[in-house]
């Protein structure tokens, strides 16, 4: 079995994250960098299987700058067996479809029979790259998993759906991805650690892959506009003179809102 798991660096959720209105893109430099946690959630699934299954191969995946190595070998000394970057200073601000054109290009080179991914990142929050690759990679899907039981032939799980929980499940290779529902990540120990460094770790171009930044098929959307999120006005401060009650009642039904 072999499982690819798609891990990505993001800024620290405890820091500040800005935008550069410039650019457009997040400010890499205005908080600690950090491995997402829905990624090492994601990451956990595949080596908790892997624990109990000899000869499951384990595979990070990431689409990052190089300075994130440091965050990507992390998932090794966790205990990943080998690692994939795809660097490329053409990928600077990609798109979600482009994106997901190059993690199936270098899905498909690198062989698979599940890959897992966290249902969403906490920078991006654009929770369609699973569901793209499943559609360029021609291959089923089953999106948010609050639970996941992987074996030979199919991967099954169940997911949160309006009042109540659906079962599912599909046939192996296909895409899947899990929500903060499942377990937290462990944390790598030393002699994680001390292994990774002589773990297969591999930097592919976009040239090595066969694809196109350049190519309007694959970048399909541009920002148009940026901006300071305003600043939060003060809200309506109700004093307590005896008719607090009152005044409460009259601002809920002046704003509508009872």
């Amino acid at each position: 079995m072999k499982i690819i798991v798609l891990v990505k660096e993001v800024p620290d959720t405890y820091g500040d994250r800005k935008l550069d209105l410039e650019t457009g893109l997040a400010d890499r430099g205005a908080s600690e960098s950090v491995l997402d946690e829905i990624s090492g959630r994601a990451l956990e699934v595949a080596l908790t299987y892997a624990d109990t299954h000899d000869g499951t191969e384990v595979v990070v995946l990431s689409v990052a700058p190089e300075s994130s190595q440091a965050t990507i070998r992390k998932g090794l000394a966790m205990g990943a067996g080998s690692a994939v970057q795809v660097v490329d200073e053409a990928l600077r601000g990609a798109d979600l479809g482009l994106t997901a054109e190059v993690l199936a290009a270098a899905i498909r080179e690198i062989g698979f029979d599940l890959v897992i991914a966290g249902n969403q990142s906490t920078d991006g929050n654009g929770a369609v790259i699973p569901a793209m690759l499943a559609e360029l990679l021609d291959v089923p899907q089953a999106t948010s998993l609050a639970t996941v039981q992987i074996n030979d032939a199919e991967v099954r799980g169940e997911r949160a759906i309006d009042g109540g929980t659906a079962t599912v499940s599909t046939a192996l290779p296909a895409v899947i991805s899990i929500t903060e529902r499942l377990p937290d990540a462990r944390f790598p120990n030393f002699k994680g650690i001390m292994a990774a460094k002589k773990k297969p770790y591999e930097t592919k171009s976009l040239a090595d892959l066969g694809v196109d930044a350049a190519d309007p098929a694959a970048s399909r959307s541009i920002m148009i506009a940026v901006s300071e999120k305003p600043p939060r006005a003060a809200g309506t401060k109700i004093v307590d003179d005896g008719d607090a009650g009152v005044q409460l009642a009259e601002f809920l039904i002046q704003n509508r809102l009872a």
